[in-house]
C-alpha cells in the first residue's frame, strides 16, 4: 500500500456531544510496505519506539464511554511524530530510545516534505477544523490527549500509575490529576515523565494553549494497559474522572 492510498487520521464520533476532544497521535504502528519497515524487524516495531502501546484502544474506548470525538493518527510516529514540532530532532528520527532508525538516516528534503505534506499536515488540519468548527459554534471543548510510557526508559525505572501533563491552561489537567490520586488512589503526578514545552510538543501548545482550551496530556504506564481488560478498566477510572469534574464545573 503506498502512502498516500491511506487516510492519515482514523476520526471516531466526531459528531460527539462531549465538551471534551481525544487526540490519540501515537495510535498506531504501521509502517507501508514501500519503507521495508525503515529496516526494523517485527519485534521492533511492537516496541514503544513504533507507537504507544495501549492508547489507541483506550481512546475508543473514551470516545464511546463520553460521547467524544477523537482523532487517531494511523502511521507510525516513527515515519514522522505527530506530537513533535517540525525539524525538531525527534520529527522524524535516527535513532530512538536505543535504537537506530536506519530508515530514516540521510533522508533528503523532499521525502521530509512528503512525509510532512502526507500524514502530520493532513491530521493536524482536520483536528484543527474540527475545533474551529466547535468555536464557531461556540461550543465549549478541553481537548485530551491520550499517551502512554515505557515502565523502564535506558535502564531507569518509571514508577508512577500515569503522569498529566499541562501547558500553559492548567486547569483541566489539574483536576484530573486530583481526582486520580484522591478517588482512584493512583501514582499520578504532574508532569511526568517529561515536561511539555513549545520546543519539544505540538499538540497541546499549537492545539489547546494558543486557542486558550483547558488541555491535558495523560500517560499512562504501558504494562497498565496491555490488554483490553485492563484498557477497559482505564476507560471506566478516566471516563468517571471527565463526566464528574464537567458536571462540578470545575474546568
Amino acid at each position: 500500500m503506498d502512502l498516500d492510498e491511506r487516510s492519515a487520521i482514523e476520526i471516531v464520533n466526531e459528531a460527539g456531544t462531549s465538551q471534551i476532544v481525544l487526540l490519540c497521535e501515537h495510535a498506531s504502528n504501521y509502517v507501508p510496505r514501500e519503507y521495508h519497515a525503515l529496516g526494523l524487524n517485527d519485534s521492533q516495531l511492537r516496541r514503544h519506539i513504533a507507537w504507544d502501546i495501549g492508547a489507541a484502544g483506550l481512546t475508543r474506548l473514551l470516545s464511546r464511554r463520553l460521547d467524544a470525538p477523537a482523532f487517531l493518527g494511523t502511521r507510525s510516529r516513527l515515519l514522522i511524530d505527530l506530537n513533535r514540532p517540525l525539524g525538531s530532532s525527534d520529527s522524524i528520527p535516527v535513532r530512538s530510545e536505543d535504537t537506530d532508525i536506519p530508515g530514516n538516516a540521510g533522508l533528503d528534503a523532499a521525502e521530509r516534505e512528503r512525509r510532512v505534506r502526507t500524514i502530520f499536515t493532513p491530521f493536524h488540519d482536520r483536528v484543527a477544523a474540527h475545533l474551529d468548527r466547535r468555536a464557531r459554534l461556540g461550543k465549549p471543548t478541553c481537548i485530551l490527549a491520550i499517551h502512554s510510557f515505557t515502565p523502564v526508559f535506558l535502564g531507569t525505572s518509571r514508577p508512577w500509575h500515569a503522569g498529566v501533563l499541562h501547558g500553559d491552561v492548567d486547569s483541566f489537567a489539574l483536576a484530573i490529576l486530583r481526582n486520580l490520586q484522591a478517588d482512584h488512589g493512583l501514582h499520578a503526578e504532574a508532569n511526568v515523565p517529561y515536561v511539555i514545552s513549545r520546543d519539544d510538543d505540538y499538540a497541546i501548545p499549537i492545539h489547546g494553549d494558543d486557542r486558550g482550551l483547558p488541555s491535558a496530556l495523560i500517560e499512562i504506564r504501558q504494562d497498565l494497559l496491555d490488554s483490553e481488560s485492563a484498557q477497559e478498566a482505564w476507560s471506566v477510572r478516566l471516563a468517571t474522572t471527565c463526566k464528574e469534574l464537567l458536571a462540578e464545573k470545575t474546568i
